[in-house]
Parts: C-alpha cells; structure tokens; sequence
C-alpha cells in the first residue's frame, strides 16, 4: 500500500496479521469449518470419480497475488513463488494492493527497465497473468478520484505494454450526493431516499465513469477489466456485476472472489455457472471464508470484525483454500471453472488471520494443486 496515499486507511490485512493469535484461540474447536488449524486439507475424502466433459480438462495455472509477500524483495518473492510449484502471479500496480513488487511508472518510461523486470518472471517460468490496481475512481472526493483513475489509466498502459489481458479492481463507490465527501454504500432501495441514492450513483457516477474508462482499456488492447465483487462498492454481488456489464459492455466481467460471496449466501457452482457462461468471468481469487455457526445465528452475517474486542463475536473470517470449505468442495469449485471454459488463473490470496502471510499461501496451493490433479487425472 502506498502509505503517502493512504495512511488513513485501515489495513485489513495488517490487522488481521496481527490478531491472528486471539482469532485462533477464539476459533478453535469445530468452528473452524472442515479443516482444523493443524490439519492438512489433503486427507478429506474426495468425491466420487466424476469425468469431465469433454474439452473441458484445462489445466488452469494457479497462481498468488503478491501483496501478501510486501515483506520480500521482487527477487526474494519470486524464489519462494517458484518454489512453491506455483505458475502465474497477480501484481499489484496501484492502489490498495499498492506497488511494492512493481514500480509502475519506471516501467513506462524505461523499456530497458521493463524488459529487466519481465525477465526476472520469465526465468522463475512464472507468468504475469493480471495486474492489479483496486481503488475508488468514483470517490466523491475529486483528488482520490483522480489519483484511482491515473492509477488505472497507467496500469492499463502497462498491461498493453506487457501483453497482459487482464486489469482486476473494484467498482468504487459514490457519494450519496452531489455534496456528498465519503462514499455511500447503498444497497437498499427503502426508504425512498435510498432509491433516490442508488439511482444517482448509477445514473451520474458510476456508468458514465466506466464507459470512458472501458473505452479507454479497449482503445489500448484491454478488454478484460475484472471487477472484485465486494462489500463497500456498487459491485457486491453477481447481480450488480451483471447490470454494470449491460450497461457499460463485455469488457466488464468478475474477479470472482469466492470469499465475499460465501458470507452473503451464494452458491459458488452456481455462481461460476451463471458468469462463466455468460463469458463473464475474467479472474479468480482464492480466498475461503469460515462462517460461526453460532454467532450467524445470533448476530447475522453482516458482522465482520476488524478491532481485537469485537472477534469471539464475529460471524465470520477470511481462510485459507479449504479452511472454511472443504478440499472437496473447492474440487467442484475448480471443476465449475473447467466447465464453463474459464481462460485465467486460480489466484491465491492470503487474509487468513490463522494461517497469516506465507503460511496461508502454501496451504492453500497444496489444496489446490491436489484438487486440479484430481480432476485432471479424472478426466484422462
């Protein structure tokens, strides 16, 4: 994260790092979903053999999505990515994801630079599938704004520049007016001034926004813009994201994040089948979340905590791949990827305050890793 930038922000994920102790106190036991903290995902059962149709055995490279490793130099994360057997990676260009691994405007300015740093990728056979550069760009305060649209306008110049198809951000979200300063996350349309609220932020931000800056991308070769389906943003579920994508144009698809979709009640198959074959979904983060049975059913599920008092009241937390579901189910999940004909990767990334940092990341690519080469041995 730029800290320049955004000093005033929370840091989830520096957070949850840190709390990662009381959370695993507190969630110990069979809260933990169907994989305990000290257990291995690997020795869940599998399902039945189920072949895939035909054509569909792609071996989708999985990858990470490099924040996670801001602790490391480029050199020092590309050894441990490699040796994890990982094939791809996500690298933040801007942003909330910041730019620790990739210093963006060196890149566009220097081809020599740019050339030296791709190389460095090239020769740990680790492919640069997606860049990106979550911010608001519809903020209500006009210098944010500008600041999350110059951050995309230049992560689409080096996306062109690299040959990389992919760009994944958010949405943003609007005031609620046009005096408004902070964003208003409107999701209701009752009592009627939510209404009023949702249809201006639509109406006047959000789709002319993203009609300039699709045609912006597309005008520079992109047309896959991968919007992370996420609380706080006009695009929070697959109904939002759909309704962006009529409005604006197939260049809008999903950052299918399972992980927020889980807490609001969705069925992943389901999900995946709905935008993949609409040709939908552009990108994949693997991130699971744990739901507390007992505090869902006390509390809801709008009920994540980010300060240490509040988390033996929590609803739910972010996991590692198969922490929060089990192995097998993320074995449908990747087999409904392979379904719909999905083009990009398996994105792993890391905000388990259990299993923090490289922990989770190791954990999950092994869950991974074990669930493609089932179906791929499945399907031969």
């Amino acid at each position: 994260m730029d800290s320049s930038s955004f000093s005033n922000s929370t840091s989830r994920r520096k957070f949850l790092t840190a709390s990662g102790g009381l959370l695993a106190a507190a969630a110990a036991g069979p809260h933990l979903g169907s994989v305990e903290s000290g257990g291995s995902p690997g020795t869940q059962p599998s399902s039945p053999p189920n072949p895939l149709p035909a054509g569909a055995a792609r071996k989708i490279p999985i990858g990470v999505f490099d924040p996670v490793f801001d602790h490391l130099s480029l050199d020092e994360m590309l050894d441990k990515v490699a040796g994890y057997g990982l094939e791809a990676m996500e690298i933040g260009t801007g942003g909330y994801p910041g730019t620790k691994h990739c210093p963006v405007q060196d890149l566009l300015s220097d081809q020599a630079k740019l050339r030296a740093w791709k190389k460095k990728f090239d020769d740990h056979n680790l492919m640069v599938a997606t860049l990106s550069c979550h911010g608001n760009p519809v903020h209500p305060d006009p210098k944010i704004a500008a600041r999350d649209a110059e951050i995309f306008q230049r992560t689409v110049l080096l996306a062109e520049k690299l040959g990389v198809e992919v760009i994944v951000g958010f949405s943003g979200c609007p005031g609620g007016s046009p005096g408004d300063t902070m964003p208003n996350w409107a999701t209701y349309r009752w009592p009627p001034e939510y209404a009023q609220i949702l249809d201006w932020q639509w109406k006047e931000k959000v789709i002319p926004y993203w009609k300039q800056a699709a045609k912006f991308a597309r005008d520079h070769g992109i047309r896959k813009l991968a919007f992370e389906m996420h609380p706080g943003f006009v695009v929070y579920n697959p109904m939002t994201l759909l309704r962006l994508r009529d409005a604006v144009g197939e260049e809008i698809g999903a950052n299918c994040d399972l992980s927020h979709l889980f807490w609001q009640g969705c069925d992943p198959i389901a999900v995946i089948h709905l935008l993949g074959r609409q040709g939908a979904i552009f990108h994949a983060h693997m991130k699971d979340t744990v739901m507390f049975k007992d505090n869902v059913n006390k509390y809801g599920v709008l009920n994540f905590a980010f300060e240490t008092k509040d988390l033996s009241q929590a609803s739910e937390t972010f996991r590692a791949v198969g922490y929060g579901h089990s192995a097998n189910t993320w074995k449908e999940i990747v087999r409904a990827y392979m379904e719909v004909g999905y083009q990009g990767i398996l994105s792993i990334e890391n905000e388990d305050p259990i299993l923090p940092g490289e922990v989770g990341v190791e954990r999950a690519a092994y869950v991974l890793k074990n669930v493609r080469a089932e179906l791929l041995g499945s399907a031969t």
